[in-house]
């Protein structure tokens, strides 16, 4: 049954749930790993989100379906960039840049960990905010974060979303500090605003 209701919700896409494209579906490539965001996680993070999100410079790694970045240019993100490697991904995040007319997006194929061991390449670096949520057969997520703050990829009070199973042990640089932490089910999702020494 619950795999079955996974193929379905698949088929349906993704729901954008707030902003301009409040209803519009995203769609979802059958690529291995792909887990995108819940509807009420995603609830949850914009609404700790909303009052920085208005112009903010948005960075989506491991976007997928680019659930996050897209939410976040609906409800009135500035330019944004999503991040992802597989190929289907990369052409369904085509198809919904085409669908959505979204002139501020821009999609990259890349590795988001070695992307982010260098300095950025994109105009609208540094970020405000930036998505990181790999597939869950990875444990990228500090080894990114503490190269966003070596390689400076993150603006002064930028705010960082992670997402990642329970029990995988996390420890941040000195320089994020939390601010928002919520578990749903296997999930655990933080919210880090980043601080220069």
């Amino acid at each position: 049954m619950r795999k079955t209701r996974a193929k379905a919700k698949k088929a349906a896409g993704i729901r954008i749930i707030g902003g301009r494209w409040r209803g519009r579906r995203l769609p979802v490539a059958d690529v291995p790993g792909l887990r995108p965001t819940g509807d009420r996680l995603r609830e949850t993070l914009f609404n700790w989100l909303q009052p920085s999100i208005h112009n903010a410079h948005c960075l989506d790694l491991f976007a997928g379906t680019g659930a996050l970045g897209f939410e976040a240019v609906s409800r009135g993100a500035g330019p944004t960039v999503l991040v992802e490697q597989n190929a289907a991904a990369i052409r369904g995040l085509e198809r919904s840049q085409t669908m959505l007319a979204a002139d501020s997006v821009e999609i990259c194929r890349a590795d988001a960990v070695q992307l982010c061991s260098r300095p950025p390449a994109f105009s609208c670096a540094p970020f405000n905010l930036v998505f990181i949520d790999p597939p869950w057969s990875e444990s990228s997520q500090q080894q990114i974060m503490q190269s966003l703050v070596e390689n400076a990829w993150l603006a002064e009070d930028a705010l960082i979303y992670i997402e990642m199973p329970v029990r995988q042990e996390f420890s941040p640089s000195l320089q994020l500090h939390e601010i928002k932490r919520k578990t749903a089910g296997e999930a655990m999702t933080l919210l880090f605003c980043y601080k220069k020494i």
